[in-house]
């Protein structure tokens, strides 16, 4: 398959802002957080609330451009392709990688004192129904593979809906992703209750909405480079504005903060997020080079390995930046990320050019 060279950019953009996510929760996790934040959070000054605002809100369009990224390329599948064929191509790239950086989260941490041999052993019995305890960002790979497991059941209607009956459906995905606001503002609504948590447009809701986005967007949306720009800009403001002030109006410094609550408008399938992710995804969109340096295709390729490591490098770069040189926070959040994003790729690097090491970095 020839490259799409606009989505390298974004798997590479969509890398690094999760490295500037977890970068920045290390400046408002309440005390026993690891290198994320934890159930509770807390600021400790006003700096570190503008700028945790800023860096992560703007951020949170990151798990969703990988979901579009995926379903652009996936859905639907190809004509000819059996279900088990597409669950065999796409878990065979995906799956062993998984496994064994979560073996080495459960392990490797022992050797510096981060967990003890009992923590280690808990996560290791545990690694069929969870992540472990310090890779708590591999929660990702839990609903991409519910992704994966669903295209082939949706397929067969992606390629026969019309335009209309597609923009029904993410109308409908839209109107479920307001859902958070109403519960918080208006409690329980369209059947939920303590029994029933499966809302009116639960089916709609969720990731599948940007599958069938990314879907709508490739086959269906004719606009021309300029109004993708421009819209793609609109909608990116508004979002990230949204969705950094969402944070920024609820996180008072100096008071123990439930991170659920705080983080209302940080959920990726709320309507802000949606308008963030959709206006970036646009705006790349628009990106019509041939080809991308070799370094772009590099870091693409070697993207998903990058993530699966990258909270490895993460903590020393905190402890540099933070403890040791204790950089105002403006500055701290963007050196721990870049630093973590080029280690990674260096250390990615590395480890493919050692044979069958797609069965380690993918």
């Amino acid at each position: 398959m020839k490259r799409i060279v606009f989505l390298d950019y974004i798997r590479i953009f969509a890398c690094f802002l999760v490295m500037l996510v977890h970068a920045s929760e290390n400046y408002y996790g309440a005390a026993g957080s690891t290198d994320m934040v934890g159930p509770q959070s807390y600021l400790a000054s006003e700096a570190d609330r503008l700028w945790v605002s800023v860096y992560d809100g703007f951020s949170r369009m990151a798990v969703p451009l990988f979901m579009i990224v995926s379903a652009y390329l996936l859905a639907p599948m190809k004509e000819g392709q059996t279900m088990g064929q597409f669950y065999r191509h796409r878990f065979v790239r995906i799956l062993p990688p998984f496994v064994i950086f979560m073996v080495l989260y459960s392990t490797l941490p022992m050797l510096w004192g981060q967990i003890d041999s009992a923590t280690s052993m808990k996560d290791l019995s545990r690694i069929l129904l969870n992540f472990p305890t310090l890779a708590g960002h591999l929660w990702f790979m839990y609903p991409l593979i519910s992704l994966y497991l669903f295209i082939p059941v949706i397929s067969p209607w992606l390629s026969k809906a019309t335009a209309k009956e597609e923009r029904f459906f993410i109308i409908l995905f839209l109107v479920s992703t307001c859902i958070p606001y109403l519960n918080r503002f208006c409690g329980e609504v369209w059947g939920q209750c303590f029994w029933n948590e499966y809302h009116m447009l639960w089916y709609f809701s969720g990731y599948l909405g940007y599958l069938v986005l990314a879907h709508y967007i490739r086959v269906h949306l004719t606009w021309n480079r300029s109004r993708r720009l421009s819209v793609g800009i609109v909608l990116m403001v508004i979002g990230a504005l949204w969705t950094i002030y969402s944070f920024y109006v609820q996180a008072v410094p100096g008071q123990i903060i439930s991170t659920p609550e705080l983080e209302i408008g940080w959920a990726f399938c709320t309507i802000n997020c949606v308008m963030l992710t959709a206006g970036v995804f646009l705006i790349f969109s628009t990106i019509q080079a041939p080809s991308a340096p070799r370094l772009v295709t590099d870091l693409s390729k070697l993207s998903y390995g990058m993530y699966l490591m990258h909270i490895f490098w993460l903590g020393l770069w905190v402890t540099v930046f933070k403890q040791t040189l204790e950089f105002p926070t403006v500055a701290a959040i963007p050196c721990i990320a870049v630093c973590t994003f080029i280690c990674c790729y260096i250390t990615a690097k590395v480890i493919s050019f050692i044979p069958g090491s797609k069965w380690i970095i993918g």
